[in-house]
């Protein structure tokens, strides 16, 4: 079986009305991932909260670093954690 963890990444740069929010979740479903995406109010920054699968989302991390054409990332946070299963999709949060 796959080992399953689960991570917090913050994406910094020009990553709002870019559409990254979108991209996070086709990218995510794609990889059958559960979490959410969410743009932080400082507007230079988005947070991604993911779990599955650690190959996958390992993938979602390498995407995550080139984002949408448009967007341009600086830089990638990230925090891994043990795997939750609180999740039951991906999905814009406000």
């Amino acid at each position: 079986m796959p080992k399953q963890a689960s991570f917090l990444a913050l994406v910094h740069g020009y990553v709002q009305g870019v559409n990254f929010r979108y991209f996070v979740i086709k990218r995510a479903e794609s990889l059958g991932l559960k979490g959410y995406v969410r743009n932080l109010p400082d507007g230079a920054a988005v947070e991604v909260r993911a779990e599955g699968d650690k190959d996958k989302l390992e993938e979602l991390l390498k995407q995550l670093s080139i984002g949408p054409s448009r967007a341009r990332v600086k830089r990638v946070d990230v925090e891994w954690s043990d795997y939750t299963g609180r999740f039951e999709d991906f999905e814009v949060n406000y």
